[in-house]
């Protein structure tokens, strides 16, 4: 009996269930979307945010010492180095997958066409390794540096280019009228060589002022073969917390169980600490303006989401609210004569309730899939793929429809409450 009664009043006011069905329909799917790329969006902002360089700079331990007590950060070499065969093993670490890319770099002294000394930086390009895990890497500052504009030429090919290749900064090429195609002559503390410049480059800042070449080429200009100065590391990584903080500072500091949940959490510090592990001698450390400005930027979007989460619940609520207190008003009647043979208040609200949640369902399970749909057009248009939506947002939605359904139900079941039987049937 209680069954065919919501039934047929939701048959009866099907225009009304309807428009409420909708109503929630749409605050479930905009809440469906918004939280689908707040879960997602940490890996996509930290995707985007590789464009603009690497976050962790890998440099020799007595090299990190003499920068920190004499502010020296971003200078050349002090003599020490780091092994350019265990570049390998920085993608054997426990976060191995969070690591995008990563290159070494060597800086040396050399005269250009007998002229003037110029800093001359080896790296790598697009270079192709073998890792110690069977797989193979190509990385290179052609992505680490992708905000370089080419004013001249290409960027070097190490798969196709011959080693004693270059590409030049413009303030160099301004200089001395270097162009792509010219040649030009380097000699370093051991050895001497012609270069052929097959690009220009624009970076904006003081690398304008060096010439990049092959790894090997630079090394066998100073004789350092097997050597680099420092390295440089784009990870995906988790903003920081009051944890990770702690750790940064010393991770002896930390008890068993916080030492094994910052290990296992991808905070720039903990990856930080295991490339410490595998590179001997090294000191790892985030590179602070990239780091914080990661952090900051997620923790914006995430608040974004939540506030326009919060924001259409609450206009759902709100139509919920008029539509179901003019379904009771027009049904006043029908509940007043329910109420005069005998029907309790529990009894009477939990009927009304139960059709609108009949209805709530049907609308949530319709948004769910919309705002899954809304999701995937957000990703594919803002970040070139698709979300993935998290099993866990199921019950949350579902929580929420629930939730907001019953709030904006008070209003009406109030209404309901002060029903007098009398009053009504006598359509006072």
């Amino acid at each position: 009996m209680f069954f065919r009664m919501i039934f047929g009043a939701m048959f009866r006011q099907w225009k009304k269930m309807l428009m409420i069905a909708f109503t929630i329909a749409l605050g479930a799917s905009l809440a469906t979307a918004t939280l689908g790329v707040m879960m997602d969006v940490g890996d996509k902002v930290n995707q985007e945010l590789k464009a603009y360089g690497a976050n962790i700079n890998v440099v020799p331990k007595d090299a990190s010492v003499i920068n920190d007590l004499y502010d020296l950060e971003g200078e050349q070499s002090t003599g020490s180095y780091l092994l350019e065969e265990e570049l390998g093993k920085i993608k054997t670490i426990f976060w191995a997958f969070n690591i995008v890319d990563y290159t070494p770099f060597i800086s040396v002294d050399a005269t250009l066409d007998e002229a003037e000394t110029v800093t001359v930086t080896g790296s790598w390009f697009n270079h192709h390794m073998e890792l110690p895990t069977g797989e193979s890497l190509d990385a290179g500052i052609i992505n680490l540096r992708s905000w370089w504009e080419i004013t001249d030429g290409k960027w070097i090919d190490e798969q196709a280019d011959d080693e004693n290749v270059v590409m030049v900064g413009t303030s160099i090429a301004e200089k001395y009228g270097i162009k792509a195609g010219d040649t030009i002559a380097l000699k370093g503390s051991v050895s001497e060589a012609d270069f052929k410049v097959v690009g220009v480059f624009d970076a904006g800042d003081e690398e304008d002022e060096k010439v990049f070449a092959p790894l090997d080429a630079v090394q066998n200009l100073a004789g350092l073969d097997g050597s680099i100065d420092s390295i440089e590391v784009s990870a995906l990584t988790t903003p920081d917390n009051e944890l990770s903080e702690k750790a940064a500072k010393d991770p002896k500091s930390l008890t068993i169980k916080q030492y094994e949940t910052w290990y296992c959490t991808a905070y720039v510090s903990a990856i930080c600490y295991q490339i410490q592990e595998v590179i001997t001698d090294s000191v790892a450390s985030p590179v602070r303006q990239v780091a914080d400005s990661e952090g900051a930027i997620l923790d914006k979007t995430q608040l974004l989401m939540i506030l326009i989460t919060v924001l259409s619940l609450i206009g759902s609520s709100l139509g919920i609210c008029n539509l179901v207190t003019a379904s009771v008003m027009e049904r006043a009647g029908e509940i007043g004569l329910m109420k005069a043979i005998g029907a309790q208040n529990r009894s009477v609200t939990a009927l009304v309730l139960a059709e609108i949640m009949v209805t709530a369902i049907v609308g949530g399970i319709a948004g769910f899939f919309a705002g899954n749909g809304f999701a995937r057009i957000i990703g594919k248009s803002v970040f070139g793929s698709a979300f993935t939506m998290r099993p866990m947002l199921i019950p949350i939605v579902a929580v929420l429809v629930v939730v907001v359904t019953l709030i904006g139900s008070i209003p009406a079941v109030r209404m309901l409450l002060r029903l007098k039987p009398a009053e009504v049937l006598h359509g006072r």
